[in-house]
């Protein structure tokens, strides 16, 4: 049985989520702003539901689908938020997709954490593509994938409805041979 690897950087570690950290994902993901700016966290998140999403994540993993790390600092240990590849492994491709909480945002954890995990995707998944989309109204999220080397794909209208109003989605990618032309290049 293959277990989620950890990842390293300079302030984070980003490693398998454990069931000890349910109560701090219900806090942080249970924040209406981050459930508001992402297509798949609900709002209220309820009791169990934390839960219910880490105990998916090994056996994803194991089938080839995906890869969810928990991002935490390196200095004590606290989680910030989460991060993960959503693989479709006959195209060899992914899904970037992430979350930081409220209290972390302004603080560049989210571009290093991707950072990381583009490079895990190309290097050790072998993937030749990593997409990533956000809501129109999110443009942070945009620049992380700008910083990380992602080229703009495109604007999806009404592509996406949350909470009753239809979302534009813009879609972001990187090819692996984009990747490696400007690795260690691409800045903060």
């Amino acid at each position: 049985m293959a277990e989620i690897p950890t990842l390293r950087t300079d302030r984070l570690l980003l490693r398998p989520f454990t069931l000890a950290d349910a109560p701090s994902v219900q806090r942080l993901a249970g924040d209406r702003d981050i459930a508001s700016t992402t297509l798949n966290i609900p709002h209220p998140y309820q009791d169990g539901m934390a839960e219910e999403w880490i105990i998916t994540h090994q056996e994803k993993f194991e089938r080839g689908e995906g890869v969810t790390f928990a991002i935490t600092l390196r200095s004590n240990g606290v989680l910030i938020g989460a991060i993960g590849l959503g693989v479709h492994q006959p195209h060899d491709r992914a899904e970037l997709g992430y979350w930081i909480g409220k209290p972390y945002w302004g603080h560049g954890y989210c571009t290093e954490a991707a950072r990381a995990v583009l490079h895990y995707g190309f290097t050790v998944l072998g993937l030749n593509r990593i997409h990533a989309s956000h809501f129109g109204r999110n443009p942070a999220s945009g620049r992380v994938m700008e910083k990380i080397g992602m080229r703009y794909e495109g604007c999806s209208r009404q592509h996406a409805k949350k909470w009753g109003v239809y979302e534009d989605l813009r879609r972001y990618a990187i090819l692996k041979a984009e990747y490696d032309s400007i690795r260690g290049t691409v800045s903060g």
